[in-house]
């Protein structure tokens, strides 16, 4: 998928444009930013901009160190709006690398859910909650939806049931602005420094967005199962419950074999 003439008119880029690799494969590079379809006009107008100042503010920080955590910047297009056609923007990291490292990833997050909650006290999107899939799936993994699995196949839902059982009403944290889907998002610079893209914003506890990254590494990067052997009690496995209904949900063609696979420790109980 190519971003159309007025895309790269309104972000002021070339219209030489050559796709680059990660994530769902279909951000381009034009110029010196990377362009992304899919993008929500109302959530990149809300979350954009404090997201932008935190990522200048970590660059331009008189303290900072070479390897410091930084984020893409997200850019405005020459209208001020954060998306043009459902193509959002960010500035290009040359010389990065793809971080699959899941003790890096982890640390990354926790630096950066440490700034947000300074940053970021209260949840942009208040007013005006998104309703992709993957937030209607979170609000079920947190019970505040009530979830329709007959949409899905008779597998799939026997397994959300499961989840949706062994799920208790205890908090797991704070709810505080998270980044969602940390693995697979994180880049290393030329100085090694860790670079956060593509910002999935959610209102939720810390705890429960490391367990989606965790999740994730061990289902989709290889990351070694044991990582998950913390997560079998307490709020950890209340944390790792949410995270697996939310991705299963989530999916557009779910498959619960290798979330079975990962998560059958939690089918034990406490």
């Amino acid at each position: 998928m190519l971003p159309p003439d007025d895309v790269l008119d309104l972000f002021a880029v070339p219209g030489e444009v050559r796709p680059l690799p990660g994530g769902q494969g279909n951000s381009v590079l034009a110029g010196d930013l990377v362009l992304s379809p899919g993008r929500d006009a109302v959530v990149a107008d809300l979350v954009s901009p404090p997201i932008a100042r935190l990522a200048v503010e970590l660059d331009t920080w008189s303290g900072r160190r070479r390897r410091d955590l930084r984020i893409a910047v997200p850019v405005p297009a020459r209208n001020g709006s954060w998306t043009v056609n459902g193509w959002g923007a960010s500035r290009y990291e040359p010389g990065t690398r793809a971080c699959t490292d899941l003790p890096v990833i982890r640390a990354t997050g926790a630096v950066l859910h440490a700034e947000l909650s300074q940053a970021v006290t209260e949840w942009p999107l208040a007013a005006a909650p998104p309703s992709s899939r993957w937030d209607r799936a979170e609000r079920v993994a947190f019970g505040e939806d009530i979830p329709e699995l007959s949409e899905f196949d008779d597998e799939t839902g026997e397994f959300a049931r499961a989840l949706l059982a062994i799920r208790t009403p205890q908090p797991v944290g704070v709810q505080q602005l998270v980044h969602g889907d940390l693995a697979g998002n994180v880049l290393l610079d030329e100085a090694d420094a860790p670079v956060v893209i593509d910002f999935a914003p959610y209102w939720r506890p810390v705890l429960w967005a490391d367990a989606v990254c965790v999740l994730d590494a061990v289902m989709w990067m290889d990351a070694d199962p044991s990582a998950l052997d913390d997560w079998q009690t307490g709020l950890h496995r209340q944390a790792m419950i949410r995270a697996g209904i939310y991705r299963l949900l989530a999916d557009e063609v779910p498959d619960p074999r290798p979330y079975r696979k990962a998560l059958h420790f939690l089918m034990r109980g406490d």
